[in-house]
């Protein structure tokens, strides 16, 4: 038989814990056919002296819109992840009638921070049902294998209109049309049911999005209908409320296991014991047979932003005037000393959940922390903060390190039983951040340089084992008939740049990205997506449309 392709010589890391070891492997078809001494192919890649494991699988994306104008899904593919979730929280794009496609991407703009113009602009609405938008993404042939979550608050919106974000409950008859559309989903593929609690999701004109006002019994009846297909994962930005016992309610009455994302899980200094409570609240519904598992980031949760949109400082209640402002002369408020006064308050008595609890040592202009130029000017750095922004006409950008920016925290929770490496967030929050390069990530700080995990391990926490908790199959390992996703980089090396801006986005709107340091190719089913500079330009995508799942 002669191979497509041959990647000779790297240590091989097989994504299942396995130690490396140096061997050919070849490619026939889209799978992975011989490992070892292999024979002849039409192609040959000498990786002598590289690594080799499978592509990320990045469990935690929102590429919905994206991917339908950019089916390279610009950067994920070029940071090493060939498998990405998207529909997560509950927000996206399908099902949409075409009467709600402004409701739907207002929202979806606000509360993931995207750039509305892009979204108007960009976005192909060659679709009304998910069973299309599915087909869609086969149309567009993605550089990515995707799978798409049934999601709460836009079947709710598609349901229910505008009054989805103002009517707590729907009518016998319309949770019956969201059952029947979460039954829709998951015949036409969709990996699962997701939906949100999160006081943070706040959809377009400061409305709560729509799923954050639905009551614990319309979210078992939605998530019931995964026990009554006996498939599909439950994925929840659970908030305070969706407790892990909650949780495991679910889990136990439908048979499929959940996924909990907050930032209540995530270690903060301000209450730095309560993240792992949260784990060990899971691992005891995991012991008793009911899967329960949190998304965990392994990097600092950080946001790029300016005072023009302080999307981080919103959920203070002083900043409920900024979020009502409409005649956008947002520097009286900042200067105003009752404002000051009252957010001084919020800090002193921070509300569950919130983003940030007012350690100004984490926000940082230009690499410098708030507190020592506060030092240096002799103020207080509260008043610090909002003057740099005034001197600068609010177009100082902030970078705030909210969360997991504490190793000997963070350690922790990477390892626990009860976690999956995820959250990377790729595709939403372009204005502020760049996550999506989690995985190189995870593979420079937590292997190389602290040496949490082994390598082979570190492999594992990135490709089988989100694979296999999501159910899904052939992905995330290199073994004979395991699909040919695959990472071939430089371990001395491997890591990703600093925040890059650029101005690509339908409309002409900017967004951040990272760039990959270390990776030498990255394949998708076999087919090179990105030669280590640049993507490689196809006629079509090899990734697939995922649709089909493990029990």
């Amino acid at each position: 038989m002669k191979l497509d392709l041959v990647i000779r010589g790297a240590m091989v890391y097989d994504g299942l814990g396995s130690p490396g070891v140096v061997a050919d492997v070849g490619i026939k078809d889209g799978r992975v056919a011989e490992i070892g001494k292999t024979g002849a192919a039409a192609e040959t890649v000498d990786a002598s002296g590289l690594s080799l494991m499978p592509g990320i699988v990045d469990l935690h994306t929102h590429y919905d819109a994206q991917v339908t104008w950019d089916p390279t899904m610009s950067p994920s593919p070029s940071l090493g992840v060939t498998t990405a979730v998207m529909g997560n929280c509950g927000f996206g794009i399908a099902p949409c009638p075409a009467e709600r496609r402004d409701t739907m991407v207002k929202n979806l703009s606000v509360v993931e921070g995207m750039d509305l113009d892009a979204l108007q602009a960009g976005t192909r609405w060659e679709f009304e049902s998910f069973a299309d938008y599915m087909q869609l993404l086969r149309d567009t042939h993605p550089y990515a294998n995707v799978g798409v979550f049934a999601q709460h608050s836009t079947i709710r919106t598609a349901v229910m209109g505008e009054a989805a974000s103002t009517e707590k409950a729907p009518t016998a008859g319309q949770l019956a049309q969201m059952k029947a559309e979460v039954r829709s989903a998951l015949d036409a593929g969709a990996i699962g049911f997701a939906s949100s609690f999160s006081p943070n999701h706040s959809g377009h004109g400061g409305l709560p999005m729509p799923s954050t006002i639905a009551s614990d019994d319309e979210i078992r009846a939605l998530a019931g209908v995964l026990g009554e297909k006996k498939r599909g994962v439950l994925m929840m930005a659970t908030g305070p409320r969706a407790t892990p016992e909650f949780m495991e309610e679910l889990v136990a009455a439908n048979g499929r296991p959940a996924f909990i994302s907050t930032v209540l899980t995530m270690y903060n200094e301000a209450e730095p014991g309560r993240g792992l409570t949260y784990y060990e609240r899971c691992a005891a519904a995991i012991g008793r047979g009911h899967e329960v598992y949190i998304q965990t980031s392994c990097q600092p949760l950080s946001f790029d932003f300016t005072l023009e949109d302080p999307y981080l400082l919103l959920t203070h209640s002083a900043f409920s005037r900024v979020a009502a402002s409409v005649s956008g002369d947002l520097a009286d408020i900042y200067r105003d000393p009752e404002f000051r006064r009252q957010f001084r308050a919020d800090l002193a008595n921070p509300r569950p959940g919130i983003l940030f609890y007012g350690n100004w040592a984490m926000v940082e202009v230009d690499g410098k922390p708030v507190s020592a130029i506060a030092v240096e000017r002799g103020v207080d750095p509260l008043d610090c903060f909002f003057d740099i922004a005034l001197e600068q006409k609010l177009a100082t950008r902030f970078v705030a390190k909210c969360f997991q920016n504490d190793d000997k925290g963070v350690a922790p929770l990477l390892k626990h039983e009860a976690g999956v490496v995820a959250l990377s967030d790729a595709g939403a929050h372009l204005i502020f951040m760049c996550d999506a390069g989690f995985g190189l990530h995870f593979l420079r700080h937590w292997v190389r340089e602290t040496k949490t995990f082994s390598l082979a391990e570190g492999v594992r926490k990135l490709t089988s084992d989100p694979a296999s908790k999501y159910r899904i199959p052939g992905r995330g390992r290199i073994e004979p008939g395991a699909w040919a996703d695959l990472l071939l980089f430089d371990p001395a090396t491997v890591g990703l740049s600093g925040l890059v801006r650029l101005q690509d986005l339908p409309g002409g709107g900017s967004r951040m990205i990272r760039q990959p340091q270390g990776v030498k190719g990255v394949w998708v089913n076999g087919v090179k997506v990105f030669d280590g500079k640049a993507y490689v330009k196809l006629e079509k995508g090899p990734g697939q449309v995922l649709d089909q799942f493990e029990a």
